[in-house]
């Protein structure tokens, strides 16, 4: 047999194998003490429902009255908003989505919200209910708990696991560092105490300013398509579904906006909640500004119209723009393409002639990709704002909930009534490191792989062991490169325990997904809840998916797309029969509500929250400011005089903005601001929550940095004299003492803005 030589590429592979192990055992030897979870299982049915709730996928209708339980002593809604501050770390933490080295937060572009809705019966049962959207990648398990933790400390039981739903809008430029899973606490480079916290804090804020100004309200409903912002990002897979269901809707994505519009009795406006299927992903793997993405543009133009004199994130209007089934559905709209030579790569492996996968890659239909942001988050306003105005059909009748904990790991699948199926421990499969189209990943692995790879199966092998054969024959056609199920050091790599939950008001049934279902995934949901509510006497229920709640279990293919293992696919944790475990999940606490059974349900396996995790890798040092120079003076002035359509910039001597995350003493990094002779007074015009404004961070050595703000200035700008204030805090360090974190700001020299 002849001798087995290297290429420079996998020699190139194999280094940077042995440096991910490095960096793995750095972690695990970083772990404080790896004992003690909370772990309370009830013994009870799981969370499953019975035999008998899930043979057929169409129950048998049954006798009912025509007005079910759930329907009696109605009479109208009281409704509060709220919104709140989320925004975490902006420095020396890794955003959340694309999953790739280096893509750390260097500044800001806009913060991240938290938006809150509570519905309630103010006579009768009090029923109510909460949906949050928060402007982050996704819900992690941990968030959730602590948030329902400190919900009950101040509220009792009014707030619960089972009528609060958080959902992550699922922007790609969030901050990291909130989980407490091992593989997610990996690639977010440890788990960040100080975002988790501030997290926190912004949810629990903005579900109690909702709950100080509850009042009678009505709701409208309102649907509609949104037209070129969207394509299907693995439509080979979407083919494998059968054609007689793809037959019956006219594109491989979902296309339609649901949309409720809030406003009190008075007529005046509140806030709205719409749900649309489409990835935020306009920002791409080179961004490093922390910012909400196309969703949260459109919810920042939402906002800004309603919300006049006021700055972003301030004022009444709250506009929560939530993910639904966005699996497989990409804003990159231009399609994959090979950056080489220009030519398409859409094609079940994603890949180029020339360069491989790496270089098929999706763009978007700016200029850069914050134009790109732009453009899709501006289209999707516009829908909305069209859908609101027409909004007639009013929501009425009672609120309700269910939800119960389900180990996913081990669920009796009924395909009929004489066979099943099992779901499985948790694994990734090879495509999952070949990433999408809007952002590839780095092994040169393609998507849509069947079989695995020798030399992979050998690393993977003598780091963490092989995986067993019932792993890798329950997830069959996927070739497992991670079996995360069967690692459980430092913690366990993946959720065993996930959250199903459905609330209803009235007609209209919201189901909380804790992952990512794909387009055809979607419609199944949709139809089988339907069906089900239908059985038992609640009929043309309206079926709302909202994506990334509660915790978070990466993809949901339908069956048909497992098998081609594309990225989605080979993401799908639990195994081919996941969709079909969710669908009978649902349909149970579907069949709970319609027939006033809730109370009767198991609450399920409750999940661990792990008392002790990784620590970030990057630690905290003290800032220093050059020799001879303060914290906040400027370095570079701002120019005497600029144009509409210029960048107005400046940069401070700076401090690690994640000290901002600890000491909220300011709540921006900038402000600008113009000088009105009126008042002979400086008023603020924009903070860092403005898209017009950029806050970039540039590290140094040895504690010094410095900050860059632009501001570009739009064209319905006032004329007049302006300046830049920068706001920061820095962190003092001195033996056997705390350190201390203190504030300071920079102002800029005023400068003149003109039109002409």
């Amino acid at each position: 047999m002849a001798k087995r030589t290297f290429s420079t590429l996998e020699t190139f592979l194999i280094f940077l194998l042995v440096m991910m192990t490095a960096i793995t055992v750095a972690l695990l030897s970083l772990l404080f003490i790896t004992s003690g979870t909370i772990e309370n299982k009830d013994s009870g049915n799981h969370g499953f429902p019975t035999t008998q709730d899930t043979i057929a996928t169409q129950a048998s209708p049954v006798t009912c009255t025509p007005e079910p339980p759930l329907f009696q002593n109605f009479s109208g809604y009281h409704i509060g908003v709220g919104r709140a501050d989320c925004t975490g770390q902006v420095a020396d933490i890794n955003l959340m989505g694309y999953g790739k080295s280096g893509q750390n937060a260097r500044g800001i572009l806009t913060r991240l919200y938290s938006r809150a809705f509570i519905m309630a019966e103010p006579t009768g049962p009090n029923r109510r209910i909460v949906f949050v959207s928060v402007d982050i990648g996704m819900i992690s398990q941990r968030l959730r708990l602590e948030v329902l933790n400190r919900l009950q400390s101040k509220y009792g039981s009014l707030y619960r696991r089972d009528n609060v739903i958080l959902s992550g809008t699922h922007t790609h430029s969030g901050p990291a560092g909130y989980f407490q899973y091992t593989i997610f606490v990996i690639a977010s480079e440890g788990f960040s105490n100080r975002t988790f916290e501030y997290m926190v804090t912004g949810i629990v804020k903005s579900i109690e300013i909702a709950h100080e100004n509850m009042k009678p309200a009505k709701i409208f409903i309102n649907k509609g398509d949104v037209e070129g912002v969207q394509i299907n990002r693995s439509p080979t897979s979407y083919l494998r579904n059968p054609q007689s269901e793809r037959a019956r809707y006219s594109s491989n994505t979902d296309k339609e906006m649901l949309l409720l519009k809030i406003v009190d009795l008075n007529g005046d406006d509140m806030g709205l909640i719409s749900w649309f299927a489409i990835h935020p992903v306009s920002m791409n793997n080179s961004n490093h500004l922390v910012n909400s993405d196309n969703m949260g543009y459109a919810s920042y133009l939402f906002e800004q119209e309603k919300n006049k004199g006021y700055l972003p994130g301030q004022g009444p209007f709250v506009a929560a723009f939530a993910s639904s089934n966005l699996g497989d559905v990409s804003s990159n709209i231009l399609g994959p393409h090979c950056l080489n030579t220009g030519e398409s790569c859409e094609n079940a492996n994603s890949t180029c002639p020339i360069g491989g996968p790496g270089m098929c890659i999706a763009k978007g239909p700016g200029q850069d990709m914050i134009d790109s942001t732009q453009i899709i988050g501006r289209t999707i306003y516009q829908r909305a704002k069209e859908l609101y105005a027409s909004a007639s059909q009013e929501v009425a009748g009672p609120l309700a909930s269910a939800h119960q904990w389900v180990n996913m790991t081990d669920v009796t699948v009924w395909l009929n009534s004489t066979h099943t199926a099992q779901t499985c421990k948790p694994a990734l499969g090879y495509s999952f490191a070949a990433g999408t189209i809007d952002g590839v990943g780095g092994l040169n692995i393609t998507q849509g792989k069947t079989e695995g790879d020798p030399f992979w199966d050998t690393i993977r092998d003598q780091i963490f062991g092989k995986p067993s054969e019932e792993i890798k024959e329950c997830h069959k056609p996927k070739p497992v490169l991670l079996h995360t199920g069967e690692l459980s050091k430092p913690h366990p790599w993946h959720p065993d325990i996930v959250d199903v939950q459905i609330i209803t008001l009235g007609s209209l049934a919201i189901t909380a997904i804790p992952g990512e279902f794909t387009t055809m995934s979607g419609r199944r949901l949709r139809e089988a809840v339907q069906a089900e509510f239908a059985s038992y006497g609640m009929k043309n229920m309206t079926i709302i998916i909202s994506g990334l709640c509660n915790v978070y279990s990466h993809y949901i293919t339908t069956y048909e797309e497992y098998q081609a293992q594309r990225y989605e696919a080979a993401s799908t944790i639990y195994g081919p029969h996941t969709l079909s475990a969710y669908i009978q999940l649902f349909r149970g606490l579907a069949k709970a509500i319609a027939t006033d059974t809730v109370a009767n349900m198991s609450s399920g396996p409750e999940p661990p929250f792990f008392k002790q995790l990784i620590i970030p890798l990057i630690p905290n040092i003290e800032d220093k400011p050059p020799i001879g120079r303060n914290f906040g003076d400027v370095l570079e002035p701002v120019k005497p005089k600029y144009r509409v359509g210029e960048v107005a910039e400046v940069t401070f001597v700076g401090a690690n903005p994640k000290n901002s995350a600890e000491n909220r003493t300011h709540q921006t990094f900038l402000t600008v601001e113009k000088y009105e002779n009126t008042t002979a007074a400086w008023q603020i015009m924009y903070n860092d929550a403005s898209w017009e404004t950029r806050f970039y961070w540039h590290k140094g050595f040895l504690g010094r940095s410095n900050a860059t703000i632009e501001w570009h200035i739009p064209d319905t700008v006032q004329p007049g004299i302006y300046r830049i204030k920068y706001f920061g805090h820095n962190r003092k360090m001195e033996i056997l003492k705390p350190a201390v974190i203190l504030p300071f700001e920079g102002i800029s020299s005023i400068f003149e803005v003109v039109t002409t």
